[in-house]
């Protein structure tokens, strides 16, 4: 009895059949499953009477179809099946949908870009337009610029550039008046600098001096990419305790690409304003020309001197008790002197002024 009851478990286990090479298959069961529409397309020995693809098309309820094309399942278009088997890269459809939707983010970027000019136009306006030489202390320059800043046609430029190509570039952090300079950047008197990259782009940012000035911003606002932007023109916003400080383009061309890095760390253009606080880079239309209008070399370090000058008159006395030792000046000055006038320090030192 014992060896007959081991046969019969044996025997139900056989009685199994599969429709595949790791799928049990039992007829009664699938049935009483999945119902007789499914198992109807089964023989009792496991082996399909109907292609796997018809089984699943005529499933009672559904239809799935197989050769949707990809951009109808994307919800792209409404109907179209596909007719390279998935093929996509020598689909001529494919194609031609990919290039529209490329033509389309191009639109929806010179769109925003269009925007951002227009928004920084109407709302700010240049507050002055002093001659650089002027700035750094050359009492013989003219005080304004009356050549719209091509210095390279000036005259007075001219006599003066000479002393400044004397000048020996040599990379590395200078301390002036207790603010950094980069020695080989170029400096605009709105106090951003550039730096001379790979390609013919420039790198843009602002320099040491306005980043203690006005503090870490709570958000900075960069023109999108293939925005087009002139010398003079807004090139970011910064915002501290909803105050605005608009800092101007040194020099004109495109927008290649923004530091991302800024959006959720607006702070790195306070901590690092040379390196990892850079704004964004352009693809120049203009440089060399406009690069004669920018400071350099000791000229650039003259003007520090006298910008700090500046700024300690309208600081007053108070000064001397928050500078630190070393020479080194305090970060975040308006942040210890609140009753400082930002609107002052954005048009004494940005020569911006908000539009009223």
């Amino acid at each position: 009895m014992k060896r007959n009851k081991n046969n019969t478990k044996k025997k139900d286990v056989n009685t199994r059949r599969r429709i595949g090479p790791d799928q049990p298959f039992d007829f009664e069961e699938i049935a009483s499953n999945t119902g007789p529409e499914y198992a109807r397309y089964m023989n009792r020995d496991g082996l399909a009477c109907t292609p796997y693809e018809e089984v699943k098309k005529n499933i009672p309820g559904y239809y799935l179809s197989e050769n949707k094309c990809v951009w109808m399942r994307a919800g792209v278009i409404n109907f179209r099946l596909c007719d390279y088997d998935y093929d996509c890269y020598h689909c001529s459809f494919d194609q031609a949908m990919t290039n529209a939707l490329k033509d389309k983010a191009a639109l929806k970027r010179k769109e925003k870009a269009l925007r951002w000019m227009k928004h920084v136009q109407s709302k700010y306006r240049i507050a002055s337009t002093p001659c650089i030489h002027f700035l750094s202390g050359l009492v013989t320059s003219p005080e304004e610029c009356s050549g719209n800043y091509m210095c390279h046609d000036c005259n007075v430029h001219g006599i003066l550039d000479k002393e400044k190509r004397e000048t020996v570039h040599k990379p590395g952090y200078k301390n002036v008046s207790g603010y950094k300079m980069v020695q080989d950047y170029y400096y605009h008197f709105g106090h951003s600098w550039v730096n001379l990259e790979k390609f013919r782009r420039v790198r843009i940012g602002i320099d040491d001096f306005i980043s203690k000035v006005l503090g870490p911003a709570d958000e900075i606002n960069l023109p999108p990419a293939g925005t087009l932007i002139k010398r003079g023109d807004i090139g970011c916003i910064l915002t501290r305790n909803n105050k605005k400080a608009p800092i101007q383009s040194p020099v004109s061309g495109t927008v290649y690409s923004v530091n991302d890095k800024l959006k959720k760390n607006p702070e790195l253009a306070n901590d690092d304003p040379f390196h990892e606080g850079w704004l964004y880079l352009l693809d120049p239309e203009n440089l060399e020309p406009e690069l004669a209008g920018l400071y350099s070399g000791r000229e650039s370090f003259q003007w520090m001197e006298k910008e700090s000058q500046n700024l300690h008159h309208l600081m007053g006395p108070r000064y001397e008790q928050l500078a630190a030792t070393g020479g080194e000046t305090i970060d975040d000055i308006i942040g210890h002197i609140p009753e400082m006038d930002w609107d002052r320090l954005v048009r004494t030192f940005l020569h911006m002024v908000e539009n009223r």
